[in-house]
């Protein structure tokens, strides 16, 4: 099994390697002809990534980048490429250009001072050169010769300066912090039982949209996305996009000018600063393993990241102290039994696992190591993978002579170079078997106390008047505070995130002794109970919220199973049936049809929905739009109009309206989209608030002026509950509302 791993693991490469690096630069260089600047941007990243840190190539990856960025006008982060370019040897006869293109985004940020010295640079050093005449320089001198007529331009009339807007700040939050739960609200306390374990309750009322948790994650790891093996034909070098390419390693802040890894083209950064963190945390170790991470999993890295940042000395600490049984003050079993032996213990009791001496619970690592691994629950066959891939990583780190940093944490200069003996041995160190155990015990907590780290991404290239957007996995991380909440399938609390901080809040009224629960995903609006269950079996219990006992001890069919029902083709009354052929439930009606074969239908309709979004990607929305049309008279025939995939048909006939400018069209069809989520999510949903900021859009864009403030407000009172008031949505309604209520009187009075 071990070679089978490595074998795999050679597949997958992270080194850094000129070829690839040279293919992307080239690549981007095409794009970039094309005046795909967005496009090229990416690539010139990608052969950054791929150059040597040594390589004068990279200063030309990033001077190339630089020019991607000021044509898409972001013009700090162009400043930032260049200097870049300059600090890395970018060649002395093509500075001048470059130096150019600095002065000019200088002008164009109002830095006069600064943009005029390096014009002076520039034509100082083109004279050196001796080559006045020649066609590039004479290039050169009509550039320099117009920046100067803009610079006097601007010196003669200055800009105003821009006056920030107190308004879009947004609203503050109240927030008073837990003594006894580090970065929970003084509203919740820490309660246990034996049913329920460790939970959170309200210590008073709490209203919608209240902040009850904000936590950073102890540890995280970006999920580098969905990416497909390259099939036979295609290049060596696959031009695609993942999260790895879109946000920073560390922080998890999303990319536009990336830093990449001095040793390994994986790992890139939003800035210098971080990419120095990381290394010195924990990227000097994963480094070199980036391949075996790869492919072992998510989960794998995110347990070795786990004892990197919490160092030897506390894994040792906390290993020895599990192994002590009772006697330990901080076992969990231990824990347990001194618990059910003090009734009434509450908030800071010290018998709850994962508390300090203090009795308070931080998000640290002793809190990490006190999550229920569930060792006695998971299979033999689950536990023998995991122990494999545990002690293959570590035998990795014993061979590359990495153990050393991770057991003493020395530097990165005082790495001792491994000896022949630690090269050949089977055998793992004592101190390293300590880490392989937590590192064992930390992969079997995950499968239930993994929090995945979701970022709302725009669908499409996102340079429309209307952004489409979607929830996506960005990374795994462990929450350990967060960990506290119970779940449940009609929970009162949403959860949003911010690089990798979450904050929780409260979504409905919460009265004084309620649990405050959260979503582990199967939620009652998207599933039916039995398929709840069923997905709930990895976290080993048998969910008992009110929502399937409500529907598992009645007879009623779900809502959810009516609403995503099909209906008969003949009469359109629904389908009943819970074996595979499904009858008519009107009685006059005797059609019959299997599940199997509408189940076709529908995915079917789903891949002609798919081709009908690439046509209107590929700038084609008259057929983009006569297919969906097509698509709508199809699903009527089988699937009941309250169906999902009838609102998501509505939502995307509003996208390719709004494409074309045709507003009231779009808002028409949206309205229809919202009515079907308001009733399968309900109205005060944070799908609901989605839709909205969407409807909103287009009615702003449409000059709907009425109709798009009242949408704006309700839109803002359900997302600010969800999201919080500093979210970039509620920004974004904000501005439009302000945009809307400067218009003249007699715009706001036709419309």
């Amino acid at each position: 099994e071990e070679a089978a791993l490595l074998r795999l693991c050679q597949r997958v490469c992270t080194g850094k390697e000129p070829e690839a690096a040279s293919f992307y630069r080239e690549q981007g260089n095409r794009e970039f002809g094309h005046r795909r600047y967005q496009v090229a941007l990416r690539l010139y990243s990608k052969a950054a990534s791929h150059e040597p840190p040594s390589s004068p190539e990279v200063s030309v990856c990033f001077a190339n980048r630089s020019a991607a960025l000021f044509h898409l006008e972001h013009f700090e982060v162009c400043l930032e490429d260049i200097a870049r370019a300059e600090s890395h040897g970018y060649p002395d006869r093509l500075l001048p250009k470059v130096l150019l293109r600095k002065a000019e985004c200088l002008l164009c940020l109002g830095r006069l001072q600064d943009a005029g010295d390096t014009l002076s640079v520039v034509e100082n050093k083109i004279h050196v050169d001796g080559l006045v005449t020649s066609p590039p320089h004479q290039t050169l001198l009509k550039k320099l010769s117009q920046l100067k007529v803009k610079l006097h331009e601007k010196e003669k009339c200055p800009e105003p300066a821009r006056e920030a807007r107190a308004d879009m700040q947004g609203k503050s939050e109240i927030w008073e912090e837990n003594d006894s739960i580090s970065g929970a609200s003084s509203s919740l306390s820490l309660n246990y039982d034996t049913e329920r374990g460790r939970h959170l309750v309200a210590s008073q009322d709490i209203v919608p949209g209240q902040s009850l948790l904000k936590e950073e994650a102890f540890v995280s790891v970006l999920w580098p996305g969905e990416s497909l093996p390259l099939q036979d034909s295609q290049t060596a070098w696959d031009t695609r996009v993942t999260n790895a390419d879109l946000y920073c390693h560390r922080c998890l802040r999303q990319l536009l000018a990336s830093v990449p890894c001095r040793g390994c083209s994986y790992a890139k950064y939003c800035s210098q600063d971080c990419a120095d963190v990381a290394w010195e945390q924990y990227h000097r170790t994963e480094c070199s393993l980036g391949a075996l991470l790869l492919t072992l999993g998510v989960f794998c890295h995110v347990a070795l990241r786990t004892v990197l940042l919490a160092g030897f000395a506390e894994v040792n600490r906390l290993v020895e102290g599990s192994h002590s049984g009772d006697k330990e003050p901080h076992n969990p079993k231990a824990g347990c039994k001194c618990l059910s032996e003090a009734p009434g213990a509450g908030a800071g009791a010290r018998g709850i696992p994962g508390c300090n001496d203090s009795g308070q619970y931080h998000s640290s690592y002793q809190a990490v190591f006190h999550l229920l691994p569930h060792a006695e629950q998971h299979s033999p066959e689950h536990k023998f993978l995991c122990t494999l891939s545990v002690v293959a990583i570590c035998k990795q780190l014993q061979e590359a002579g990495l153990h050393a940093a991770i057991l003493n944490q020395e530097s990165s200069q005082q790495w001792p170079k491994p000896k022949s003996s630690e090269q050949t041995s089977d055998e793992l160190s004592p101190k390293l078997k300590v880490v392989a155990e937590a590192m064992l015990r930390h992969v079997l907590q995950l499968q239930c106390n993994a929090q995945a780290i979701t970022v709302m991404q725009e669908l499409g290239p996102g340079d429309g008047a209307v952004v489409s957007k979607k929830p996506v996995r960005l990374a795994t991380a462990f929450f350990p505070v967060l960990s506290l909440l119970n779940h449940s399938c009609c929970p009162n609390t949403s959860v949003a995130f911010s690089g990798t901080a979450a904050t929780v809040r409260a979504s409905q009224p919460i009265p004084r002794g309620q649990e405050i629960f959260h979503c582990y995903g199967p939620h009652q609006c998207r599933m039916r109970a039995a398929e709840r269950q069923q997905l709930l079996s990895q976290y080993f219990f048998e969910c008992r919220c009110r929502a399937c006992l409500d529907e598992l001890e009645s007879d009623v069919k779900s809502v959810v199973s009516m609403r995503n029902s099909f209906c008969c083709p003949s009469c359109r009354a629904p389908m009943q049936g819970e074996e595979d052929l499904l009858c008519c439930s009107n009685e006059a009606c005797a059609t019959s049809v299997s599940r199997e074969n509408l189940s076709c239908r529908l995915q079917d309709l789903q891949q002609q929905i798919k081709e009908a979004l690439d046509l209107l990607r590929e700038g084609k929305a008259d057929w983009a739009i006569k297919m969906l049309q097509k698509c709508q008279m199809d699903a009527g025939n089988f699937l009941s109009p309250e169906h999902l995939l009838m609102g998501e048909m509505e939502d995307h006939l509003a996208q390719v309206y709004a494409t074309l400018g045709k507003w009231q069209e779009a808002a028409r069809h949206l309205k229809k989209s919202i009515g079907i989520v308001e009733m399968h999510h309900g109205p005060s949903s944070v799908e609901t608030g989605h839709e909205l900021f969407k409807l909103a859009q287009i009615l702003f864009n449409g000059f709907a002026v009425s109709e798009a403030l009242s949408t704006i407000q309700r839109a803002e009172e359900i997302l600010t509950v969800h999201c919080g008031p500093q979210s970039a949505q509620i920004q974004e309604l904000q501005e439009m509302k302000t945009c809307l209520s400067e218009l003249p009187r007699s715009i706001l009075q036709r419309t």
